[in-house]
């Protein structure tokens, strides 16, 4: 990268790039002073935004003030923010109710039952649900016996009843999907023809279970020898919830998890050490584009923390070409490049979306 003046930076790439604009632009990609330190950055964040750093008070409260300097002329509307750490959704939704704050969000949890109260409760509220670019995963450690074979790890992915997910955790209102944001809400993502056609995503669930207690049998595990696990999930509702739902589907199969709940603040590090067998978290996208989770989680550094979802030679699947196509032709392009990525590395993936 390269600047002229005080007010342009010039992008250098190696390759054609359509989503370089909106990736800069989304909510992942913020603009930070380089002499600061990360670890300043965590205690004293500095940016660009609407609003500035005000107040930091762990496990109690944020605050942010409007940024007087803000490039857009009159905004923001608001003098600040001040963002309330409350563990409990229920807690939240009391104190929602009882006119303590404004707004709340989905990242506490805020369940479809919970929608229904706080509407019967609150007429006036506005609440609305949106399907989140964010796919809900499960995660096998393919370095950790026994899920170093991939007939294992298949055996996973044909158990899962992602309807049953959805039905339970969203009243019906969630979307299945693969890699991307599913249509309609997505222009990415696959259809739902060319979907179920991947292992796992067959409607007959007795079908697929079927096969995967096949699977498992021949791998020496049975109803009288099974397999006992540990699913690790972050201490947060919306992630422990679905963590308690995947153990009840992996019985099908002869394999007894027992869930282990890890704090926040200690989530990343132990995936970074590979510290787990299998796992469920959501995968959240900054944008709808397919070169963003394809250069996140197929082509992943080995510094990533998803960093062993593909074999190097998926870098064969060159995202350049995409730059050449036209708009019709996109998406079956996309189509086509995943499904061949993912026959270079059959058997390497760890990650499976659950819905």
């Amino acid at each position: 990268m390269t600047t002229e003046g005080d007010l342009t930076a010039i992008f250098h790439l190696k390759r054609p790039q359509p989503a370089l604009v909106a990736l800069l632009a989304s909510g992942y990609s913020p603009i930070y002073p380089c002499h600061i330190s990360p670890r300043d950055m965590r205690q004293h964040p500095i940016g660009t935004g609407p609003f500035v750093f005000n107040e930091f008070k762990p496990n109690e409260s944020i605050k942010v003030v409007r940024n007087p300097d803000y490039w857009k002329a009159g905004r923001p509307y608001l003098d600040g923010i001040e963002y309330t750490v409350i563990p409990n959704r229920s807690t939240v939704v009391l104190a929602f109710v009882a006119g303590k704050f404004d707004l709340t969000f989905p990242y506490v949890g805020l369940t479809i039952p919970l929608l229904k109260e706080v509407k019967s409760q609150m007429p006036q509220a506005v609440c609305e649900t949106r399907t989140p670019n964010a796919a809900g995963t499960l995660i096998i450690n393919r370095e950790k016996p026994p899920f170093d074979r991939p007939d294992l790890r298949r055996a996973l992915a044909l158990s899962l009843d992602r309807k049953g997910f959805i039905d339970i955790l969203t009243e019906g209102q969630g979307k299945i999907g693969g890699a991307m944001l599913p249509p309609p809400d997505g222009v990415w993502g696959m259809p739902p023809d060319m979907l179920k056609t991947l292992p796992g995503y067959d409607p007959d669930i007795s079908n697929s279970r079927s096969e995967a207690r096949r699977i498992v049998e021949k791998l020496g595990y049975g109803p009288d020898h099974r397999l006992n696990v540990k699913v690790t999930a972050r201490n947060i509702p919306t992630l422990r919830d679905p963590a308690v739902i995947l153990i009840d589907q992996l019985k099908e199969i002869y394999i007894d998890g027992e869930l282990d709940i890890v704090e926040t603040a200690s989530w990343f590090p132990k995936l970074a050490r590979r510290d787990f067998q299998v796992g469920f978290i959501f995968i959240p996208g900054g944008v709808d584009d397919p070169d963003q989770q394809l250069m996140r989680t197929m082509l992943a550094g080995r510094s990533a923390i998803i960093r062993d979802t593909a074999i190097a030679r998926l870098k064969r699947c060159s995202t350049s070409n995409r730059s050449k196509q036209t708009k019709k032709s996109a998406n079956s392009w996309y189509g086509r490049s995943i499904r061949n990525c993912r026959k270079t590395v059959q058997g390497q993936s760890f990650i499976t979306p659950v819905m």
